[in-house]
């Protein structure tokens, strides 16, 4: 039986998806709602056509708004820089009104300036990372490879042992023919 969603749920479910905390994934939030991940997607690809239905102007404005606006994690390394650029000489009131505006929060520019501070950056991570799981689907690959002709010789073994006693029991050919 097909579930149905009011037009307030569905528009709730996909700012959710757009307020999701970095590290918490699309499927993470259909599943905290009960809903299928193709489903949420499918919600998610409307509300950026704007063709989700929705129940007042205001949250559908509201959903426009965060449709546009880019999450702290999607910024690139020359904006996040630029952004601590521009806060460094401001004092914390002028810098939460400019996160404001920007849609970020304070702690976003502390930890993008710490990061560049450490030299640590996300695509420094995500190459580790991309590397990581390359070796560990080519660890895969060896093992899956090393159990099939571990499968084979113990099926080659299996077969010189039982050709043995076939001779030992029957005798060879070669005998025979001698």
């Amino acid at each position: 039986m097909r579930k149905k969603f009011t037009p307030s749920f569905r528009v709730q479910a996909v700012e959710k998806v757009f307020n999701r905390a970095e590290g918490v994934t699309v499927k993470d939030v259909a599943k905290s709602l009960g809903v299928g991940h193709s489903t949420l997607d499918k919600w998610i690809i409307l509300a950026r056509t704007h063709e989700l239905e929705a129940v007042s102007e205001d949250e559908l404005t509201n959903l426009n708004d965060m449709i546009n606006e880019k999450r702290p994690q999607d910024w690139s390394l020359e904006e996040r820089l630029d952004m601590v650029i521009r806060c460094a000489s401001l004092d914390e009131q002028k810098v939460s009104e400019l996160c404001r505006e920007q849609g970020l929060f304070p702690h976003h520019i502390k930890q993008w300036k710490q990061a560049f501070a450490n030299g640590t950056t996300p695509n420094a991570k995500t190459k580790a990372s991309t590397d990581a799981k390359a070796l560990k689907n080519e660890n895969k690959a060896l093992k899956k490879e090393l159990n099939r002709k571990d499968k084979a010789l113990a099926e080659t073994a299996a077969l010189l042992v039982l050709q043995k006693k076939v001779n030992s029991i029957w005798g060879n050919d070669e005998d025979d023919s001698q």
